[in-house]
C-alpha cells in the first residue's frame, strides 16, 4: 500500500531500509524538508558545527563499518567545507554518500544566493554525482547513491536535492537496498596463484583498503604464517590484520622502517590484498616496481596502482580468504625465518628504545608506552595528519578489527571528528584521537558535537607550537629559513575543560601513568595536552 508524503521524508524513509541509524549535518534552509522527515524518524541526526567535520565524522562510519557514511549540508559554503572529506574519501577508497541541499529549480543559472554547479565541482573527486529531478525518482536515487558508493572500488557518491522539490508530493514506494555482488576467486585464478606462490623464495603480502571486516585479517594472517609468508598493513590500515599476530610485520610508507623497505625491494612476489602499490607504499614510486605482482581488488581501473600486474583477482577480501584453503600446501621450499626475522625487526622497532632522557617537555615514547598499556584491546583510534601521529602509529596495537581511522591521503583535521564519530558507532569501545596542535584545531569545534550526544572520547594534542612536518621539508630545502610554519596555541587543557570535560597538560615526565588514568576513567570526552620541545624530531625508521 502506497502514501502520499514528500520527497524529502521519502529520502529519510529510503535511508531508514537500507539500514541508516544515523547521519551527520549542518543545517541549512536548502533541505528543510528532509530535516523534517528526520524528526520522526529512528535515524539520529547528528548535528555537527562544521561541515568540514560532518564529512570526517561521515567518512569514519563508513571506514568502520563498511556501510557508507551519511552526511547531509546546505549549497554553496556548505557544500565547499564538505569537499575535503569527498576528496579524502575518493583517494581513501571509503563508502561516503553526502546530500547537498540546492537552489531551487526555477532559480537555477541566474547566479541566485549560494547557487553553485554541483556536477562542476565534485564531478572529478566522486564516484557519482546524483540530483532528483523527480520527486517520484527519489527513493529510487538514494538507492542508487548507497548502492554506488560500496560496488567495486568503494568511494563517495553526491546527491543534489533542489530546495522546492523536496516539498513535492509523491507516492512512490521506499526501495530496498540492490544486492551487491561478492566475488571470490575462480579456479583458473587459484591455480595460478598456487603455482606463483610456491615457487616464490621471498614473497610479500600487503592487506589494505576498507573491506577487511571481522576475523577476514586474521584469517588471512593464519594463512599466511602457515605458508611462511610475511604480511603488512597498508598506510594506516594497521588494523586489517591483529598486530600482535606472528605473521604482521609492520606496515611500508610514512614512519615505516627500513628493514620493511629492504623487505619489499628484495620481494620476489608482491600480493596486495585490498591494496595496490601506491606511491606511499613504493617510495615515491621508487621500490618494488620489477617485482611479479598479484593483485586481489574489486577495483577493475587499479586507480593508484603504478607498475607491473601479473595476475589481478576480482575478488572481496573475504572472498579470496574464503577460497584460501583450495591453494594446500604452497609453502614450496621456504621456511619461516624470513617471517620471524622481519616480525621481531617490527617488535624491536615498536618498542620503547634506548635514548638520551628528554630534559624540554614530555617524552612522546614515554606516553604512547603508557597509553598502550592502558587502552585495551577494544580501543578505536583515529589519527590526524602530521609528524606528531608517527609516535601512535609506532606504539600502539591494533588487535580488534575496524579499529582506526586516519585519512590516507593526508588531510588535516579528521582526528577530532573521526574520534566523535567512533564514540558514537561503538559506544561501548574506547574511542582516542592522536593528533597535532595544527591538526585538532582545525576541527577541534567538533568536541562539542560529542559533549551534545553525551560520547565519551580521549583527545591527545602533541603541542610543539608549529607545522613539524613542513618545517622538515624545509630544513631539507631551505635549511634555517622557517616560513610560514609558526603557531601560537591556547591551553588546550582548559579549553577542554570549558565544554565540561577533563582536561590535562604534561610538559614534564612526572605523573604520566596517573593522569592517564585519570584521564581514561572519565566517563566523557578528555584531552591530554603534551607539551613537547619544539625541536624534536620524528622517530626514525633508521637502524630498524
Amino acid at each position: 500500500m502506497t502514501h502520499s508524503r514528500s520527497a524529502g521524508h521519502l529520502i529519510v524513509e529510503t535511508l531508514a531500509s537500507h539500514g541508516v541509524e544515523r547521519v551527520y549535518s549542518v543545517p541549512g534552509e536548502s533541505f528543510l524538508d528532509v530535516l523534517d522527515g528526520l524528526h520522526d524518524s529512528n535515524i539520529t541526526n547528528v548535528v555537527c558545527r562544521q561541515e568540514g567535520g560532518v564529512g570526517f565524522m561521515a567518512l569514519a562510519e563508513g571506514r568502520l563499518t563498511g556501510r557508507p557514511g551519511v552526511a547531509m549540508v546546505t549549497r554553496g559554503p556548505g557544500a565547499a567545507n564538505f569537499f575535503i572529506a569527498a576528496h579524502c574519501a575518493y583517494q581513501d577508497a571509503t563508502p561516503l554518500v553526502c546530500f547537498i541541499g540546492l537552489v531551487p529549480i526555477a532559480d537555477r543559472r541566474r547566479e541566485s544566493f549560494q547557487e553553485f554547479s554541483i556536477d562542476s565541482w565534485f564531478g572529478s573527486t566522486v564516484k557519482r554525482v546524483l540530483t532528483v529531478e523527480n520527486a517520484d525518482q527519489a527513493g529510487d536515487i538514494v538507492a542508487e547513491a548507497m548502492h554506488v558508493a560500496v560496488s567495486g572500488r568503494p568511494g563517495p557518491v553526491v546527491v543534489g536535492l533542489p530546495e522546492d522539490l523536496l516539498r513535492e508530493v509523491t507516492g512512490a514506494v521506499a526501495p530496498a537496498p540492490r544486492a551487491l555482488a561478492a566475488p571470490a576467486p575462480s579456479r583458473p585464478d587459484l591455480e595460478a596463484l598456487r603455482e606463483r606462490i610456491a615457487q616464490a623464495e621471498r614473497p610479500f603480502l600487503l592487506a589494505g583498503g576498507d573491506s577487511f571486516m571481522g576475523e577476514t585479517g586474521k584469517q588471512l594472517a593464519d594463512w599466511a604464517l602457515e605458508n611462511h609468508i610475511p604480511v603488512a598493513g597498508d598506510w594506516r590500515n594497521y588494523d586489517v590484520v591483529p598486530n600482535n599476530h606472528p605473521a604482521y610485520v609492520g606496515w611500508p610508507g610514512y614512519g615505516r622502517r627500513d628493514s620493511i623497505v629492504d623487505a619489499l625491494r628484495d620481494a620476489d612476489l608482491f600480493i596486495g590484498v585490498g591494496a595496490v602499490r601506491s606511491d606511499v607504499m613504493s617510495e615515491g614510486y621508487t621500490v618494488g616496481f620489477e617485482t611479479e605482482t598479484v593483485l586481489v581488488t574489486t577495483d577493475a581501473q587499479l586507480l593508484q596502482h603504478a607498475g607491473r600486474v601479473d595476475q589481478l583477482i576480482t575478488a572481496t577480501p573475504a572472498g579470496f580468504v574464503s577460497e584460501l584453503g583450495a591453494l594446500g600446501d604452497v609453502r614450496g621450499s621456504r621456511t619461516g625465518e624470513r617471517v620471524a626475522e622481519l616480525r621481531a625487526s617490527h617488535e624491536r622497532f615498536t618498542a620503547v628504545t634506548e635514548h638520551a632522557p628528554v630534559t624540554g617537555g614530555v617524552d612522546l615514547e614515554l606516553v604512547f608506552a603508557e597509553l598502550e598499556q592502558q587502552l585495551g584491546d577494544d580501543r578505536v583510534v583515529s589519527y590526524g595528519a602530521g609528524n606528531a601521529t608517527i609516535w601512535g602509529h609506532r606504539q600502539l596495537t591494533h588487535n580488534v578489527p575496524n579499529s582506526l581511522v586516519g585519512s590516507r591521503n593526508g588531510a588535516m583535521g579528521m582526528a577530532v571528528p573521526a574520534a566523535v564519530a567512533a564514540a558514537l558507532v561503538f559506544p561501548e569501545r574506547r574511542s582516542v584521537a592522536v593528533c597535532g596542535d595544527g591538526d585538532f584545531l582545525m576541527n577541534g569545534q567538533e568536541v562539542a558535537t560529542l559533549v551534545a550526544q553525551n560520547g565519551r572520547a580521549l583527545f591527545v594534542v602533541v603541542d610543539n607550537g608549529k607545522y613539524a612536518t613542513i618545517v622538515e621539508h624545509q630544513e631539507r630545502w631551505y635549511p634555517g629559513r622557517p616560513s610560514g610554519t609558526a603557531m601560537a596555541n591556547p591551553d588546550f587543557a582548559a579549553w577542554m575543560e570549558s565544554f565540561g570535560g577533563r582536561g590535562a597538560r604534561l610538559d614534564t615526565n612526572e605523573g604520566i601513568a596517573e593522569t592517564v588514568a585519570e584521564l581514561l576513567a572519565h566517563d566523557g570526552p578528555a584531552l591530554l595536552h603534551l607539551v613537547i620541545d619544539p625541536d624534536t624530531p620524528s622517530p626514525s625508521g633508521a637502524g630498524f
